[in-house]
């Protein structure tokens, strides 16, 4: 892949998930508006366009923010990590063989120019976001320009009429009356000093009740800032144009708009046939306006909008059991996520048990020195003993992905020297800690031992992460229909695990080691799905191609001449099959990634 599609392809891996589910989600809470509509359809027409009109803004709002608000206030949570900790060898002497997989980024085979369907989806994207938003641009320019060829008027009875129409809304500032000499029909043009423009040539059609009236449905949209919420859904439409019910929500909105304005209107002393009569004319001699957000009095279905305004008591008070719906509905969509987010925080907010975990004192942390060959062997031990711990020419790429059990595809964000850079480590527990831990079960202290590195990480590193999940080409470890070739060990018995160019062998270990290693040598992530629990013994032995021996001697975790490696022994995919009786498939799947949102690099000490 050219490095100008990089970007591209991670982008795609990174916004998709995301934008599927709050597409889903906000689909679904438009969905559930619709219905809660249904329910007030005898109602006025204004509670029944707050409804829709939360129903668009909650296409900008994501719930992942409030459950974010939410994971902010938690008082403690669950880890990133997953799994159930170290695994260890039986002798403290070896190093621990937790699945480091630091493989270099894969490169997809192919034509470099060819992009997949999620590279194609964001500039498909943007093109129609363009296009919307260019058409939008066009209109709003061309109100624009009567808007600059209108001219103020200092008196008349049209002035006459929309200052008696301001007493009587209470409206706290005057609006300027601009004349035009266009045909386009009255409206308000503007959101922070709203203007009414008035076609010049639409006067001499109206008496004097049709022009109150008129003025008096311009005013009701200034009062209601009816300019301001139509803005917000053109946003909505342009980002979401490719969704057709975000279409659908606007002609909604356009159409309760003006019921609400209509029953305010009569409300305010118009007489209906007046009223009618005055929108007929506006319509007969008026163009109506392009944009949605300049509030005009021709919008919606008009023999409709006619009907509706001829209907005895449009205006009806909201019973006491639908405003109690309306609250319980508007509470509990902001409560639910914030809840979730409280009692499910994210990693990257969560106390985490590292909270509680012992914390390493008397730390020592040096730069790793260069090696005369340029050989860096990485060791890192820890002691059954006393939990001390011990790391050698270790990256922090390395035990970022020890501690939180994850492989290098799944670091994001991560800076350069992260891989590079190498350090030497020893840390200790105090005596307390030190015999707390010999109380424990082996599981408790693998479990332990990772919550103990994450705070070392985050007090000397001021390592900060947060957990997402992603699509990323992976492949899935399955049993082949022979059957598994694997021998299981005696419950509780752990052994060895030797690693070597081409070798991968253990005396009891478990399969989500198996799957690490494999991913380390693959370059892309092995998601364990034999279903097979425990620990177990077997013997792999392959030919490793050229990529895979390029990439375990860039890491520096396997020496050139370790293994017995050799040209006769069949390639990786074959050798699982026919050897351990499992299977690799290739698969994009979903994969919990780790963002680093802050790392620094250590003081000498």
């Amino acid at each position: 892949m050219t490095p100008l599609l990089t970007p591209l392809s991670n982008l795609a891996n990174s916004v998709l998930p995301l934008l599927a589910d709050h597409l889903w989600q906000s689909t679904l809470f438009l969905l559930g508006a619709a219905l809660l509509t249904l329910t007030l359809h005898r109602q006025s027409a204004a509670i029944r366009y707050i409804v829709w009109l939360a129903a668009s803004l909650k296409f900008l709002v994501p719930f992942s923010l409030l459950v974010a608000i939410g994971s902010h206030f938690a008082p403690g949570g669950a880890p990133v990590t997953s799994g159930s900790g170290f695994y260890f060898v039986e002798q403290i002497t070896n190093p621990f063989t937790q699945p480091i997989s630091t493989a270099a980024v894969i490169v997809k085979k192919g034509p470099a120019f060819f992009l997949t369907w999620k590279e194609l989806l964001l500039p498909l994207w943007f093109c129609g976001f363009m296009v919307v938003l260019s058409i939008w641009i066009a209109r709003w320019r061309r109100v624009l320009n009567a808007r600059r060829n209108a001219t103020a008027l200092s008196e008349g009875r049209e002035l006459f009429a929309l200052r008696r129409a301001e007493q009587r809304a209470n409206l706290a500032t005057s609006l300027e009356l601009l004349s035009s000499p266009t045909s386009l029909e009255p409206g308000v043009f503007g959101i922070l000093r709203p203007v009414l423009l008035w076609p010049e040539s639409i006067a001499k059609h109206l008496d004097d009740s049709h022009l109150e009236a008129i003025i008096a449905h311009e005013i009701c949209h200034v009062c209601r800032r009816d300019n301001l919420a139509a803005a917000l859904h053109m946003l909505v439409e342009s980002i979401f144009w490719f969704h057709p019910l975000v279409w659908w929500l606007g002609s909604r909105l356009i159409a309760e708009r003006e019921h609400a304005c209509d029953e305010a209107v009569i409300a305010m002393g118009s007489g209906r046939h007046t009223y009618a009569e005055s929108i007929l004319k506006v319509c007969e001699f008026c163009l109506s306006s392009p944009l949605t957000c300049v509030s005009g009095v021709t919008g919606s279905d008009l023999k409709k909008r006619m009907v509706h305004i001829m209907t005895d008591h449009i205006v009806r008070k909201i019973d006491p059991t639908r405003k109690v719906l309306l609250w319980t509905a508007a509470c509990l969509a902001i409560a639910v996520p914030v809840f979730y987010g409280l009692f499910n925080p994210t990693p990257g907010h969560a106390a985490s048990e590292i909270g509680t975990a012992p914390r390493y004192v008397n730390i020592s942390i040096k730069p790793h020195p260069e090696d005369p060959n340029g050989m860096t062997r990485a060791k890192v031990m820890i002691s059954l003993i006393d939990a001390n711990f011990t790391a050698r020419g270790v990256s922090l790429e390395s035990l970022i992905q020890l501690a939180y059990r994850v492989q290098d595809t799944q670091l994001v964000a991560s800076p350069d020297w992260l891989e590079s850079a190498k350090f030497d480590i020893d840390a200790n527990v105090d005596k307390t800690a030190a015999d707390q831990w010999q109380k424990l079960s082996e599981d408790q202290r693998g479990a332990l031992a990772g919550q103990m590195l994450q705070g070392l990480l985050a007090d000397q590193f001021k390592l900060k992460v947060h957990q997402e999940t992603r699509d990323l080409p992976a492949y899935e470890l399955t049993v082949a229909e022979g059957g598994s070739k694997l021998q299981k060990m005696a419950d509780g018995k752990h052994g060895f695990m030797h690693m070597g160019m081409g070798e991968l062998s253990s005396k009891g270990a478990p399969l989500d080691l198996l799957a690490a290693q494999l991913s380390m040598r693959l370059g892309r992530s092995v998601v364990d799905k034999t279903g097979l629990a425990g620990n177990y013994a077997y013997s792999l032995h392959w030919t490793p191609d050229a990529d895979e021996q390029a990439r375990m001697r860039h890491d520096e975790l396997i020496a050139p001449d370790s293994g017995h490696s050799n040209s006769s022994a069949p390639p990786l995919f074959t050798a699982i099959q026919e050897q351990l009786g499992l299977m690799l498939q290739p698969k994009t799947d979903r994969v919990p990634v780790l963002v680093i949102d802050h790392i620094e690099q250590p003081a000498q000490q």
